[in-house]
């Protein structure tokens, strides 16, 4: 190849790097993007979608089914769980403690048995209300806890559970009162519905008020008009 060849393409290339180097200065001063304040399309399910977010699920109360609870349904529901945890008096510690006595006993406090972080620093007994809580979604009560369960979704089969658990103890916890009952139905409650705003419902027969007006008085009806006197009777002659 020649200088002559050689300086052609040399001139070629530089022309098109010159021109696209211009070509990007004149879009950044002609087009000026900006951001949107928010989605174009929303998605159903996404936090800060429209509708507001929902608000936080929380375990049922059981406390109170606890005295009738079958206690042969969760020795039953109980098989799930003898794979990592033993039930008897002196038994071996597996993959989880052993359950004899949990019911009052120290959270984390099984000799024996490596607990998490959390569950260590958690402190407290593991009382009706907190069995409740732990077993309907283990990990949302103790994030890092070592139990791979999903949890028990029906109140009723954790009242069975922890009936079962109750006697599982040489002197088994008194049954809840009627204050820890209320307690835990108080504590568990939904939170009430936002109240309506009264501003904001129409008065019958019209619109209500925007904000910062003052509402019309209501136009009173006219008064019938009084009755024509009757005419006077003509005069006797």
């Amino acid at each position: 190849m020649d200088s002559f060849e050689f300086n052609k393409i040399f001139a070629a290339v530089l022309v098109a790097g010159i021109t696209a180097m211009l070509a990007g200065f004149v879009a950044e001063h002609l087009v000026h993007p900006h951001e949107l304040e928010k989605n174009a399309v929303e998605i159903a399910g996404m936090e800060g979608s429209a509708g507001g977010g929902q608000a936080e699920a929380m375990a049922e109360p059981v406390l109170g089914l606890i005295a009738a609870a079958d206690v042969e349904k969760g020795k039953s529901l109980s098989k799930a769980c003898a794979s990592c945890h033993s039930f008897d008096k002196g038994g071996p510690v597996k993959t989880g403690p052993s359950l004899w006595g949990v019911v009052g006993r120290g959270k984390g406090s099984s000799a024996g048995f490596s607990y998490s972080a959390g569950m260590t620093a958690m402190g407290g007994n593991w009382g009706y209300a907190e069995l409740n809580k732990f077993l309907w979604k283990p990990k949302k009560y103790i994030s890092d806890t070592k139990m791979n369960f999903v949890g028990l979704k029906k109140p009723e089969d954790r009242a069975a559970i922890i009936a079962w658990l109750r006697t599982l103890s040489d002197s088994p916890a008194g049954l809840p009162g009627e204050g820890e009952i209320a307690a835990e139905a108080a504590e568990l409650a939904p939170p009430p519905a936002a109240a309506e705003d009264p501003a904001a419902v129409p008065v019958e027969g019209g619109a209500a008020p925007a904000e910062g007006e003052t509402a019309a008085p209501a136009t009173a009806e006219p008064a019938a008009p009084p009755p024509a006197e009757p005419a006077a009777a003509p005069a006797a002659h």
